[in-house]
């Protein structure tokens, strides 16, 4: 199991909407990659479904230098939970976190991420209906509480009741988003309960994590901390899970690699290689005919606007750096892009 193969402190990379996608972790990855990766989360409904299967299937690509990863996913239909876990192995994930702590207003409305805090019945039962049909590691990331922190006690002594493989949880409730700092002081009692309840479970802290040298300074304070997740912190240092602090230079070089892997993933197709009743996908450049069996091909266009809020962590802190960001901003591709930067 991957979770007893990491030796601690390990670090991850929180997963995060519309940013840890399949190209940004291959950069990541390049700068020195974390111990384990997740993907963005995937709706479960969606994979369900026949419209929406492909998008799922997309946010569920893997690159080589992804290896090992973690599958997050979300929903709140049981059955939808073991219909998307039953596949996951087969296409090579490591194994399956649960996303209950998601704080958007659209994911809490539809009754994912955060809203499960308060159904945790159905929590329970979407969890036990992941595990049954798959044999991966299910684990879950959490938040404290909805409104309160003193809600922490009885939601995670819930979760920790069906031993999940690994629990990670953001010391923060989801009323609280980013805005406050993160609860460390409440580190200790966290660790209790695990000891008590759970003590094969992981255990994984998420919130204000800036680097690996912060990671280290937490953990021998609380040496009883399996691992820790890195999310915004990548913004300031995508060199984060190293003790490297890079140059301008470097950053422009990572900048330089990000657009040529985005080129590299304009207008692939998605297929769907049906094997043995199970379905896996594969990215093709529009290299010939697909092989194989029962196969669809599905032609997509990268959308360019989301690259742009990339550009804040590669062009900062040096003379007209605010300029030249503005100037990338007005870009439509990565052909405009790259005449404003000289490629």
């Amino acid at each position: 199991m991957i979770w007893d193969e990491l030796q601690k402190p390990f670090l991850i990379l929180a997963p995060m909407e519309g940013v840890t996608d399949v190209i940004f972790r291959q950069v990541v990855a390049h700068a020195g990659r974390p111990d384990l990766f997740f993907t963005e989360f995937t709706n479960v409904s969606s994979y369900a479904s026949e419209k929406g299967r492909w998008n799922a299937l997309e946010r569920l690509e893997i690159a080589p230098t992804d290896s090992p990863i973690i599958a997050q996913i979300w929903g709140k239909n049981p059955t939808h939970f073991a219909e998307c876990a039953k596949v996951l192995e087969s296409l090579g994930f490591a194994g399956v976190d649960l996303n209950f702590g998601c704080p958007d207003k659209n994911v809490n409305r539809a009754g994912g991420g955060a809203a499960m805090i308060k159904t945790p019945d159905l929590a329970i039962e979407c969890f036990e209906n992941a595990h049954k049909n798959t044999n991966l590691p299910v684990s879950i990331k959490t938040r404290l509480g909805w409104k309160e922190t003193d809600e922490f006690h009885d939601w995670l002594s819930t979760l920790l009741s069906v031993h999940p493989a690994a629990l990670t949880v953001h010391l923060r409730t989801k009323k609280e988003m980013s805005k406050v700092p993160a609860h460390y002081e409440l580190i200790p009692k966290i660790l209790t309960l695990r000891d008590q309840l759970s003590p094969d479970t992981k255990l994984i802290i998420n919130g204000d994590i800036k680097n690996r040298a912060h990671a280290l300074e937490l953990h021998a304070k609380f040496p009883e901390i399996d691992g820790f997740m890195i999310g915004r912190g990548v913004f300031a240092n995508p060199y984060c899970f190293t003790d490297h602090q890079p140059a301008q230079e470097e950053l422009m070089e990572l900048l330089k690699l990000h657009l040529k892997l985005f080129e590299e993933h304009e207008n692939c197709s998605l297929r769907s290689i049906r094997d043995n009743g199970s379905e896996r996908r594969s990215a093709a450049r529009n290299d010939g005919p697909a092989r194989g069996g029962d196969e669809k091909s599905y032609s997509r266009a990268l959308p360019y606007e989301p690259l742009k809020h990339f550009f804040k962590i590669y062009i900062n802190n040096f003379p007209g750096a605010s300029d030249l960001r503005a100037q990338l901003m007005e870009t439509h591709s990565v052909a405009e892009a790259k005449q404003i930067l000289g490629l």
